[in-house]
């Protein structure tokens, strides 16, 4: 099963994306319900992995904190998205669990981790009317900030990939401590 591990938003917030989504001069959005900051990628795994997964994530506690949505940015040429600033508990968080990751024998992308969530996918190629819309589009939504997210939870999801896009589902959800 194809999955990842993430931070739900509150649905609040997911309005304020949704409403910024809509704004958009082209692309394809991501789906409300698809709107998250992933911590790991884990790709494809075997139901006993996912079980072990489980119970690892199950054990690890992590203090709750709060995150801010500030400055769009293109992640690869096809994807834009907005910032995510958690300070040091969301940095924490994360390399918590990519080491309880490691732990369990897992061999995770070696990328760096640019907190974010993803807004729309863009086309492969652009015209020089796309490509001035969306510069006007960045430059008016320049100032977007969305301060003080309360995350009080992340959650382990599997990905089913479709032609119309990824469908996620949550399989389990894990507090944060207050």
């Amino acid at each position: 099963m194809r999955c990842f591990i993430a931070l739900p938003l509150p649905d609040s917030d997911v309005s304020v994306l949704e409403s910024l989504q809509n704004r958009l001069p082209f692309g394809r959005p991501v789906p409300p319900e698809n709107l998250h900051l992933t911590l790991a990628f884990l790709d494809e795994q075997p139901l006993e992995t996912l079980e072990e997964i489980h119970e690892t994530l199950e054990a690890l506690r992590a203090p709750a904190f709060t995150l801010t949505l500030a400055g769009l940015d293109g992640y690869g040429s096809q994807a834009l998205a907005i910032n995510a600033d958690g300070g040091p508990a969301l940095l924490e968080l994360h390399k918590r669990i990519r080491s309880r990751l490691h732990g369990l024998g897992l061999q995770l992308d070696r990328r760096r981790f640019r907190p974010h969530v993803t807004l729309a996918r863009l086309p492969a190629q652009t015209n020089a009317d796309q490509q001035d819309r969306l510069a006007k589009f960045l430059l008016r939504e320049a100032t977007i900030k969305i301060p003080d997210i309360p995350i009080r939870s992340f959650a382990l999801y599997s990905s089913l990939l479709r032609s119309s896009g990824a469908e996620h589902e949550e399989l389990s959800r894990y507090p944060l401590t207050s």
